[in-house]
């Protein structure tokens, strides 16, 4: 009997909801542990004696030490019984391999720099300033020390903003062009690449106002929110956003229901 996986995870979004989709897809049980982000938990020594660069997700099985969410996914796929969520087609594979990277290095660390200025950062500082200068100071990874600094203390510059806007705009119009003719990402086939850029594009329709980012509209990318959709009908994501402790902020049922001319 293959042993069950441990999955250690914040709210079933951006990195969290990669292998936590991932492992849905595949029909595979796990054991939940929720870590909460907004309360430092993941730099509490009793995660750190678990994974010491105090990241999330991260997850344990057979012994192993799993971090880095688009890793676990492939682990995930790899690993596991159930459908394959890689083309077996080579120029598909390396599309899904080509848009994950993509996304991880590009699109991601863009939107993640506007929502973490917007709404990461102002929802921990009110905290006592001595307990959050202890908790920055008790991250292990200098760079993210940094960015929690920046997010917290509101320090991004609005060059670097405007550079983050700018690039969610350009990533957003060659995602749209990407779609044409197909599906999913890669074609026809759905993949972990979708699960990828799921985890990123879903919140953008509804952010467009706060986050003075209209990149994904039905006017301006209509494939992008068909595709959507598509991910809306898909019984993982029901599965796992039933895990948040918090408010995703978004519909399923009517999100999955939506039709555009």
């Amino acid at each position: 009997m293959t042993e069950k996986p441990v999955l250690y995870h914040w709210e079933p979004n951006a990195n969290s909801g990669k292998p936590m989709l991932a492992l849905a897809e595949k029909g595979v049980e796990f054991t939940s542990v929720y870590i909460d982000m907004l309360e430092f938990d993941q730099h509490k020594p009793e995660y750190l004696a678990i994974n010491p660069m105090g990241t999330i997700p991260a997850m344990t099985h057979e012994g192993h030490l799993l971090n880095e969410s688009t890793a676990i996914m492939e682990y995930v796929d790899a690993r596991f019984e159930g459908p394959s969520l890689r083309p077996s087609d080579p120029a598909e594979r390396w599309k899904m391999r080509w848009w994950m990277k993509y996304c991880d290095q590009y699109y991601a660390p863009c939107a993640s720099m506007v929502a973490w200025d917007l709404f990461t950062g102002p929802r921990v500082r009110d905290k006592d300033p001595e307990e959050l200068k202890a908790r920055i100071d008790a991250i292990p990874l200098e760079e993210r020390r940094i960015a929690w600094r920046k997010a917290i203390y509101g320090l991004f510059s609005e060059e670097e903003l405007a550079e983050s806007r700018r690039r969610v705009m350009e990533a957003s119009a060659l995602f749209e062009a990407n779609l044409e003719g197909h599906d999913w990402i890669v074609g026809n086939t759905f993949s972990l690449a979708d699960i990828n850029a799921f985890n990123l594009v879903y919140i953008l329709p509804h952010m467009a106002e706060t986050m003075k980012l209209p990149s994904v509209d039905p006017v301006r990318t209509p494939r992008t929110m068909e595709w959507l959709r598509r991910m809306y009908q898909r019984p993982s994501i029901k599965t796992i956003w039933a895990l948040s402790r918090g408010s995703m902020g978004i519909d399923i049922d009517a999100e999955a229901n939506r039709e555009f001319a």
